[in-house]
């Protein structure tokens, strides 16, 4: 029986170091799939335009601005009025005149939180290793009708990103994001494809998203893209109030 336990308890190492390799594999060839290291370095910032699609066919023209030192901005419109979320590396901040609201005002903490982790240009997984955050190999998950890879992003605040990955082109084409927010778990679940290279790096044009088994969910169709467009930091400045 001891001889047994100690064959199970080295199949259990070896299996544990096969997955961490095959995650570092499977990180290696993303990062080869998006365009590898020397094209995410010379991206210094992207922007994309397009339409943001909510359910029941409500559109928002969209634009949206990231920068290589984790900036970011989202702008989205319609009958003049624009929705404004930004990171500036710092803290995050929105105006919403859907809310009768003018002026800017900051956002908290949990929602900063958010906003930082989508700033990045390289994305979750390929900036995970980076940021301290661990990569665990899960197996394989069926995605309509392909077996794919599946690799979890656990973050040093405990948000995690569950990655599904083609194992054809290397490339993510779903994520399922858990995130605490003001104290409550949230999941959102997006799919992503018609993949485009943006100065030789590869985004994701279209994106759909919602909550694990609803049929609501919103859509982002980008109809172009640019590289290394001028993003200077007041971009993405927190507008000061009127004096009152």
């Amino acid at each position: 029986m001891i001889r047994i336990a100690g064959a199970a308890v080295a199949a259990w190492l070896l299996a544990g170091s096969a997955s961490a390799e095959t995650a570092d594999e499977l990180v290696a060839k993303n990062l080869a799939a998006r365009g590898g290291a020397q094209a995410l370095g010379a991206l210094k910032s992207v922007a994309f335009d397009g339409k943001l699609i909510f359910p029941g066919g409500f559109e928002l023209t969209y634009r949206e601005v990231r920068t290589g030192t984790g900036n970011l901005r989202w702008d989205a419109t319609i009958q003049g009025l624009t929705l404004v979320q930004a990171w500036d590396g710092k803290g995050a901040w929105r105006i919403n005149p859907f809310e009768g609201r003018k002026d800017a005002e900051a956002m908290s903490g949990d929602e900063a939180r958010a906003m930082a982790d989508a700033a990045s240009i390289a994305g979750q997984l390929l900036a995970a290793r980076a940021a301290g955050a661990s990569v665990a190999y899960l197996g394989t998950e069926e995605l309509d009708g392909t077996l794919c890879h599946k690799v979890k992003v656990t973050q040093a605040d405990g948000d995690e990103f569950v990655y599904l990955i083609d194992p054809d082109s290397n490339l993510e084409v779903k994520v399922t994001e858990t995130r605490r927010i003001r104290g409550t778990v949230q999941v959102t679940e997006s799919e992503l494809g018609d993949y485009e290279a943006v100065g030789g790096v590869m985004f994701p044009m279209a994106i759909e998203s919602g909550a694990p088994g609803s049929n609501q969910r919103q859509r982002l169709v980008i109809a172009s893209a640019t590289a290394n467009p001028d993003a200077p930091a007041s971009l993405f400045a927190q507008p000061a109030s009127p004096a009152k």
